[in-house]
């Protein structure tokens, strides 16, 4: 669980974000993200518009996560659950994290992004 957690934390640092090398060590091969806009996220996808999106830039906006929790689903599959604020905006998280076979580690399998509108608890 400390695993998953330590490189869900890892995908939000921009010296990550903004390296494909670096963000395609923990984005699984078969990675899909449904983000806050409705739109449909592969590995390549994502790993080619990473570096440009928000939380990205060491001199913009950074992400601050919270309440980051966890429940094992099954021997090396964890789903992670947790609030980000970058800037004004509030988004809450829900990402699968699977271990991958030898030395590559933990991987994101899945992630599901929602905006949280201003004045929502």
């Amino acid at each position: 669980m400390n695993q998953a957690i330590a490189s869900e934390l890892q995908l939000m640092d921009p010296h990550v974000r903004a390296s494909r090398e670096l963000a395609g060590q923990l984005l699984d091969p078969q990675f899909v993200e449904v983000g806050g806009s409705g739109r449909r996220w592969t590995c390549e996808t994502m790993l080619a518009e990473l570096p440009d999106h928000p939380g990205s830039s060491l001199d913009g906006p950074r992400y601050e996560p919270s309440d980051i929790s966890g429940v094992l689903l099954a021997p090396g599959l964890v789903h992670l659950t947790f609030e980000t604020i970058l800037g004004e905006r509030r988004t809450r998280h829900s990402s699968i994290w699977r271990k991958a076979e030898g030395a590559a580690g933990w991987r994101m399998y899945y992630h599901q992004a929602t905006r949280v509108p201003p004045g929502v608890a």
